[in-house]
């Protein structure tokens, strides 16, 4: 029964890594990209998930995300813990055991950041609203503060949650059998290295769209006091 039980909950956590969770994070990092367009566009997208009907919203946050994602997270430390260290420094040296290492790793990292995120981010709006919390101003705000710093942690735990995801990616295909054979997995862990490597600078690119939004609309008031500027005088000519 026991083993029984360890399959199905290993298949479980290695499904909730990427349906719901791993798409969540794709969404996200991909819906946070529109502060390149500018703030109107990101907001637009906050105001959207706003506007939902309450019960909507609400299954959707804890249903769909929440509850997917602690369970992930509580089973994912449960395996780290009872994970057993390697028994000499060349086995250290393959592939799949620097893979393990690392997921665990970042699994950690991940984990931290996302509760302080979660916390400072979806808590603190249900708290005060998310005209004082999420919105353009408050994360170009936020991002800049405490010299930087809240910068640094947000590229850290993306780096993180990205590599977390990729090998996730990986893991996932030979857990299920879909990549059975050496040269399958090769491909995957090909396939994977560019996927981290693409999530990070989806990542970085939304965290650049609080400082700068080379996408967005200039201002027309100030595109006509240009026009205005440069254009020639004309004479009054009077009969």
């Amino acid at each position: 029964m026991a083993g029984r039980e360890s399959y199905f909950w290993h298949k479980l956590h290695s499904l909730t890594g990427i349906i719901p969770v791993g798409f969540y994070m794709v969404q996200h990092l991909t819906l946070n990209s529109f502060a390149l367009v500018g703030e109107d566009a990101y907001n637009g997208v906050i105001h959207f998930f706003e506007g939902l009907p309450s019960h909507l919203l609400l299954f959707l946050k804890y249903g769909l995300v929440w509850a997917p994602l602690i369970f992930h997270a509580v089973y994912g430390f449960m395996i780290t813990s009872r994970a057993l260290p390697f028994d000499s420094p060349a086995a250290s040296k393959y592939r799949e055991n620097k893979y393990y290492l690392w997921q665990r790793i970042s699994g950690i990292v991940a984990m931290l950041f996302l509760i302080y995120h979660m916390i400072s981010t979806s808590v603190a709006a249900s708290l005060r609203g998310a005209e004082s919390t999420i919105l353009y101003d408050n994360w170009a705000s936020k991002l800049s503060s405490f010299g930087y710093l809240i910068l640094a942690i947000y590229i850290i735990g993306i780096t993180a949650s990205s590599y977390h995801l990729a090998y996730g990616i990986w893991n996932f295909c030979i857990r299920w059998g879909i990549t059975i054979s050496e040269s399958s997995q090769r491909r995957m862990a090909s396939f994977s290295r560019g996927a981290f490597v693409a999530l990070c600078l989806l990542g970085y690119a939304a965290l650049v769209g609080f400082f700068y939004s080379p996408f967005g609309k200039k201002d027309t008031a100030v595109q006509q006091s240009a026009v205005e500027s440069t254009a020639p005088e004309t004479q009054t000519i009077r009969y």
